[in-house]
């Protein structure tokens, strides 16, 4: 968007909520709203700092994870589950990663019905890069104090683990 809105549209929707007699839901429709604008920013950010790299999120966050490794690879399982996809989108991105050089898919030694996916020197050079732009134009200059950011992330947190995101680690058993 170009210009800034003269009003906070989701505060006026949100007061349109209670005219209605929706007075229960509206601070929830403003929040699930807030996060969907909030989302549209930080991935036109997002964008424009991954554009010069060719990538998209996905892409990056395929190469990222695989450049977290100490191998440089992983079942392609696994990089599903991390990532929180489905399948398919996974097959996708490393297709398209593969076409680019970046990443290569191996037989899984373990397995032999399943595939590892590995990050490519090339595939670490870019990523290293990309990783550099997006944390200097996206990441690092948010508009959050640490306070701040700590507070989103415990709330949106906690909000994912009661939904079935994650479970709460356990603590491990006593000694006997």
């Amino acid at each position: 968007m170009s210009h800034q809105l003269p009003a906070d549209p989701i505060a006026q929707a949100r007061q349109n909520w209670r005219d209605h007699g929706w007075a229960e839901a509206a601070d929830g429709m403003a929040v699930v709203t807030s996060v969907f604008r909030v989302n549209q920013i930080l991935l036109a950010r997002i964008d424009a700092a991954l554009k010069p790299f060719g990538l998209s999120f996905a892409r990056f966050e395929m190469l990222r994870l695989l450049g977290f490794t100490h191998s440089g690879r992983m079942p392609m399982s696994r990089a599903r589950d991390l990532l929180q996809v489905h399948p398919t989108s996974v097959t996708n991105t490393v297709d398209r990663l593969e076409a680019d050089g970046l990443v290569r898919r191996t037989p899984n030694p373990r397995d032999g019905r399943s595939f590892l996916v590995e990050i490519t020197p090339s595939g670490r050079e870019l990523v290293a890069t990309a990783t550099d732009a997006l944390n200097e134009q996206v990441f690092a200059p948010l508009d959050f104090d640490a306070e701040g950011m700590q507070a989103v992330s415990r709330l949106l947190a906690g909000f994912r683990q009661r939904h079935g995101d994650f479970r709460e680690p356990q603590a491990p058993p006593e000694p006997l």
